[in-house]
């Protein structure tokens, strides 16, 4: 894209956020990897792949068991931080606040609580 214009671009962007027609959401984004730009929904080809999920178990540090934590990238549980359940689920509402050790670094993280 020319400097013209991108600014162009830039200036309708900031009109449209200043009128409230456009906003910052939460939603799922379609991007495409090889243009790097985001993608409408009719432009998207879905493709069903076979995958695995991994069943992972997180013990808790102040009481006997195991969170079970289910996951597609098991490589990530690295840079776990901590581990948010749903505060509407009856399950986890008793281990909010509770700590878990993290698999193979032994690090503790946090059980917190997430609505999304």
């Amino acid at each position: 894209m020319d400097e013209g214009l991108s600014r162009a671009v830039s200036k309708a962007f900031v009109l449209l956020y200043q009128k409230g027609l456009i906003y910052q959401g939460t939603y799922i984004i379609n991007w495409c990897p090889r243009c790097e730009t985001a993608l409408s929904n009719e432009e998207v080809e879905h493709r069903e792949l076979k995958g695995h999920l991994y069943y992972i178990l997180y013990p808790f540090v102040n009481k006997k068991g195991y969170l079970t934590v289910a996951t597609t990238r098991p490589e990530t549980l690295f840079g776990d931080t901590a581990v948010a359940v749903n505060p509407r689920d009856k399950r986890y509402k008793k281990i909010i606040g509770e700590k878990v050790i993290l698999p193979f670094i032994k690090r503790e993280i946090p059980v917190i609580s997430h609505h999304l």
